[in-house]
């Protein structure tokens, strides 16, 4: 299909004699724009592999999309010039001989690989986010699972690094048919086209960066991977080619200055940002203005300066290898290192770089080049096209296929384990002690690891558990309305674990529990920032203040609180990090004592260095390797154990719980027949109803005369 912008009629009303279309010019190849390509890829690959001092590598895919948007905007306007008219249908085929053939590869062979050494708990997400991939959505799947706090342990996806290109496929949707638009409108006065893109160009800039500057503060994850606020990079560079021609004349010496002032922001942006940048927003003006230098000067001195030295064969090489070594080198890092049998370090990391240029050189040659070229497609745009919809569809079929037949079934080989009823920490402890004599999985090892990451205390699944966003107080009550013992359970996902065992004993003892808990939200009243959030966390404390105020006014006879150790509080100038977690519990936990009832703190549990369900679905034979010694996993450094001994000094009773984790100085992640762990730090919802006679004969004394051992798991 083509569109065409010139009439005979259009041409006579301004005055012009009409003129047969021109053939569209071939592209001008730009030297300097291939050694930024270069530059960019570089900075990625190294920055991902952890190079020393370049934090900031991830600022070379904003490199990428304002180079993508000149090229292709330049491609459109010489189409446009020579022929007077667009193809659509050309555009198209050739964003698919060129991009798909390579993505489909990639995107085959990591399903594979994912399949043979990745966790088999992890692989129906992973063949979900090649789907995402191949479909060019990837970019809001990861949005929103990056925005769910029970991700925060999970690994990356090898498929993560493909929502940028999901990115620039949806502004692709869109910018070939705006500017077909324009020139349509303006077809009577082809001279004012350019000036017409530029306008709307500008609008796309302006909102978008607006949006971006705004929403990255309050919403960094959607704003990271969002259209919405990237689209503006993509036009800086598409505003770039509409200028090209006023920039060819700029001053040769001013343009070499460019081209060297705007590599310098690039390659300083690099090493200065890192994971504590707010970052798109304002920040990312510095890489995006910074290319869009380079480009325009070189539009007028492209071997002048920063020009030259971009146009050097290493350079250049690099630069055509640059999309398929960006396709490649993330599934091999995030794969080569279980492949191996290795933990991931820099070293290894750049080895497997290196293994990622070899990869990509070979499928270069194989892959993306015959194709891209190939006569047959390039003779009738449809042919490209439905290349394209053969390779989207076919790479869809094999990730929903995969995802829905090759599932590995992660269950255990050994006979199974019948689990006793415990009714005191020595028995229990006991157990923990048999266990970790037993060799490989149990077959009825409950939850299964395919399982594990869903067996969650019930607070989630009604919405009880307050979420990162969430500042309103909603006590949720449990148990028996009205009774006249009633708990409280308040703190962060940590005290949320002690939820099944409450409610147990509360079902059991006749009593009230009431629960107020939230994500990521430390009990003691410190300052913290929010991952998730990009800066302070203000939603953790206004909720706090509120939940508190809620509990001393309702009187309670016992609060249960608890809070994770892997929080760090914002500090003033000087000020310790331990003595504020210190001084944030004391605060919290005098606060609770204006209520007058028994406060508890438990100790918290172990702290393993790996995702539970993850470590024992890839070591069914061995799940011992998951767990660890206790003085290594339990961690109570000084900061906790000053807290602890805080605590007590104002009466607080406190729990040490470390044996109803480990044994004999070594934590097992399975105990009995149960798979302890829904994550690396979280015990599931079975093993804390589980807990509940341990824990009634820890707490303080109130009614516990009608409490029952809870059933053992066979």
């Amino acid at each position: 299909m083509a569109v065409s912008t010139s009439t005979q009629a259009a041409e006579t009303r301004t005055g012009r004699d009409p003129e047969p279309p021109r053939r569209p010019s071939k592209s001008a190849f730009r030297p300097d724009i291939e050694g930024l390509r270069a530059v960019a890829v570089g900075l990625v690959v190294l920055g991902h592999a952890g190079f020393p001092y370049l934090d900031g590598g991830y600022v070379g895919v904003d490199v990428f999309f304002v180079i993508s948007g000149f090229l292709i905007t330049s491609l459109l306007l010489r189409e446009l010039n020579g022929t007077g008219r667009i193809s659509v249908a050309g555009f198209y085929a050739r964003r698919a001989t060129r991009l798909l053939p390579m993505a489909a590869t990639v995107t085959v062979a990591t399903l594979v690989a994912s399949w043979l050494w990745l966790a088999p708990t992890r692989f129906a997400a992973i063949a979900g986010d090649a789907l995402a991939s191949s479909l060019y959505f990837v970019n809001y799947r990861l949005a929103f699972e990056g925005t769910q706090y029970l991700n925060a342990d999970e690994a990356p996806s090898p498929f993560q690094h493909f929502w940028s290109l999901a990115v620039e496929e949806q502004f692709y949707l869109v910018w070939p048919l705006l500017l077909i638009a324009v020139a349509l409108v303006l077809r009577a006065r082809r001279d004012l086209i350019r000036d017409g893109l530029a306008v709307v160009l500008i609008m796309i800039v302006g909102t978008t960066f607006a949006v971006s500057a705004l929403q990255t503060q309050a919403d960094p994850v959607w704003s990271y991977f969002g259209l919405h606020t990237r689209g503006w990079e993509l036009a800086i560079g598409a505003l770039v080619a509409v200028a090209a021609t006023a920039l060819a004349r700029t001053p040769r010496p001013l343009a070499a200055l460019l081209m060297w002032g705007g590599l310098a922001a690039v390659v300083w942006a690099g090493f200065n940002y890192g994971d504590s940048t707010v970052f798109p927003g304002i920040a990312a003006a510095v890489p995006v203005l910074g290319t869009a230098a380079v480009i325009a000067g070189g539009c007028a001195a492209p071997r002048l300066g920063a020009g030259g030295m971009l146009s050097l064969p290493p350079f250049q090489v690099l630069g055509k290898l640059s999309y398929g070594l960006y396709l490649w080198h993330w599934p091999v890092l995030m794969i080569g290192p279980s492949a191996l049998g290795q933990e991931p370090s820099v070293r290894l990391n750049l080895v497997l770089a290196a293994a990622a240029l070899g990869i990509t050189a070979v499928t270069y040659e194989v892959v993306e080049n015959p194709v891209r070229f190939a006569k047959f497609f390039k003779r009738r745009p449809w042919r490209g096209i439905g290349l394209g919809v053969a390779l989207t569809g076919g790479s869809a079929a094999i990730a929903i296929g995969a995802g829905l037949l090759f599932a590995p079934q992660a269950t255990g080989g050994a006979d199974p384990v019948a689990t006793p009823e415990v009714d005191t920490v020595e028995e229990l402890n006991r157990l923990i002690g048999d266990s970790l004599e037993r060799e490989g999985t149990p077959s009825n090892l409950a939850p299964p690891p395919l399982d594990a990451k869903s067996d969650l205390p019930e607070v989630y699944a009604t919405g009880c558990h307050a979420e990162t966003e969430q500042t309103e107080v909603d006590p949720c009550v449990y148990g028996h309305a009205g009774a006249d013992t009633r708990v409280v359970l308040f703190g962060d996902s940590h005290a949320a674990s002690w939820f099944p065992a409450l409610r147990e004993l509360a079902e059991r003892n006749g009593w009230e529990l009431t629960s107020y808990t939230k994500s990521g939200c430390p009990a003691p009243m410190i300052i913290k920032n929010a991952r998730d959030l990009g800066g302070r966390y203000h939603q953790c404390e206004g909720w706090r203040e509120a939940a508190i105020e809620r509990i001393v006014g309702d009187r309670p006879d016992l609060v249960v609180v608890g809070s994770s150790e892997g929080n760090t509080p914002i500090t003033e100038d000087g000020e310790s990090v331990a003595q504020a977690w210190v001084d944030g519990w004391r605060a919290t936990l005098e606060r609770l004592q204006e209520s007058g009832a028994e406060i508890v703190l438990p100790s918290n549990p172990p702290s393993f260095g790996v995702n539970v369900p993850d470590c024992v679905s890839e070591n069914l034979d061995d799940p011992s390797v998951c767990g660890g010694p206790a003085n290594e996993l339990i961690r109570r450094g000084e900061r906790e154990q000053r807290v602890l001994e805080m605590a007590e000094s104002l009466g607080v009773h406190t729990i040490d719980t470390e044996d109803w984790f480990c044994a004999g100085g070594t934590c097992p992640v399975i105990v009995g027949n149960m798979l302890t762990f829904r994550d690396s730090h979280h015990f599931n919802a079975t093993y804390s109803e589980f807990l509940a006679p341990v824990l009634a004969g820890a707490l303080p004394d109130i009614d516990l005369s009608q409490c029952r051992s809870v059933r053992g798991r066979r």
